[in-house]
C-alpha cells in the first residue's frame, strides 16, 4: 500500500522576495516624497507670510487712507488712523475723514470687537467681518491673522500675476472667525509676498478680490502693503483703494489702545 505523499512546500526564493521589498521602497519614495516635500514647502510660505504680519514684541501704527467707487454715486474718500499690539491682541482704529465720521472707532481687545461712536458717547459689539463704514475694507484686514492656525491648504498650483511668477494656494477654514470659508492666495515664488487674494463664501461663490500692488520695507525684514485694491465680486463695479502711509513700530502709550482713549480724542 502506498503512503500519501505530503504536499510539497515550494519557499519563495529570497530574491524575489528582497526585489519586491526593493521596488515598494522605491515606489513610496517616489510618491511620498514630493507630497511631504510640497507640504513642507507651503507650511514654510504660510509661516513666512503670517510672521510677516506679526509685530509681537512692538506697536504698529499707520494712516489709511480708503477711496471708494460705486456705480452711480460720488466717489468717497475715508482716512483712518491704526494702531495694533500684537502682543495682547489689541488694535484700535480711529476714523478721521470723513467730517460726519470723525471720531469714531473700531476696538479690539482680547476676543471683544467694539465700535464707538462719538454722537451717543456708547460702545457697541461689532465684528471683525463688518465692512468698515461703507468701504469694502473690513476691520479685520488690519489685525495680525494665523493662516497656519486658521486655514488648512486644500490646493496648490503654479501661476502668474501679471508676469510674476505665483504659487496658488487653496486655503479651506477650520473656525467660523475669519471673514470667509475659502481664500485663494497668489504668493510671488521669489519672496512670500501676496500679490492677489481671492474670497469665497462656503459655496464656493466670488465674493471679494484683493490686489497688493506695492509693498513698503518697515525694517526687520519685514514687509507691508503700501497699495490694496479690493473689488466687491457681489456688487459689480464696487471697489476701494487703500494707500497705507506714515507706517511705524514705534512704541505707542498704553492709553491707546483702551476705551478711555477714543472718548478722549472726541
Amino acid at each position: 500500500m502506498n503512503r500519501p505523499t505530503a504536499p510539497r512546500v515550494f519557499a519563495a526564493p529570497s530574491f524575489v522576495l528582497v526585489s519586491f521589498v526593493l521596488f515598494f521602497a522605491v515606489f513610496l519614495s517616489g510618491v511620498a516624497a514630493p507630497v511631504f516635500s510640497q507640504t513642507a514647502e507651503v507650511k514654510a510660505i504660510l509661516k513666512a507670510i503670517d510672521e510677516m504680519n506679526d509685530f509681537t514684541g512692538r506697536d504698529f501704527t499707520g494712516v489709511f487712507t480708503i477711496v471708494s467707487d460705486k456705480p452711480n454715486e460720488k466717489q468717497s474718500a475715508q482716512q483712518i488712523r491704526m494702531f495694533r499690539r500684537d502682543d495682547k491682541e489689541q488694535f484700535l482704529i480711529l476714523i478721521m475723514l470723513p467730517e460726519a465720521s470723525k471720531g469714531q472707532g473700531y476696538m479690539k481687545e482680547g476676543d471683544n470687537v467694539w465700535f464707538y461712536d462719538p454722537s451717543s458717547r456708547k460702545f457697541s459689539h461689532t465684528s471683525l467681518k463688518e465692512n468698515l463704514n461703507d468701504s469694502e475694507a473690513k476691520s479685520g484686514d488690519f489685525t495680525k491673522r494665523s493662516l497656519l492656525d486658521d486655514y488648512d491648504t486644500t490646493k496648490v498650483e503654479d501661476g502668474n500675476v501679471g508676469k510674476v511668477p505665483v504659487r496658488v494656494i487653496t486655503l479651506k477654514a477650520k473656525t467660523n472667525e475669519v471673514s470667509y470659508d475659502i481664500i485663494k492666495l497668489y504668493v510671488r515664488k521669489d519672496r512670500s509676498l501676496v500679490l492677489k487674494q481671492e474670497d469665497f463664501g462656503l459655496s464656493g461663490r466670488l465674493m471679494r478680490t484683493t490686489l497688493f500692488p506695492k509693498y513698503a520695507d518697515i525694517g526687520s525684514g519685514k514687509f507691508y502693503p503700501s497699495q490694496m485694491l479690493v473689488v466687491d465680486e457681489i456688487n459689480k463695479g464696487e471697489k476701494s483703494q487703500i494707500t497705507m502711509t506714515d507706517l511705524s513700530t514705534a512704541k505707542q502709550p498704553d492709553v491707546v489702545f483702551t476705551k478711555a482713549f477714543l472718548e478722549q480724542v472726541n
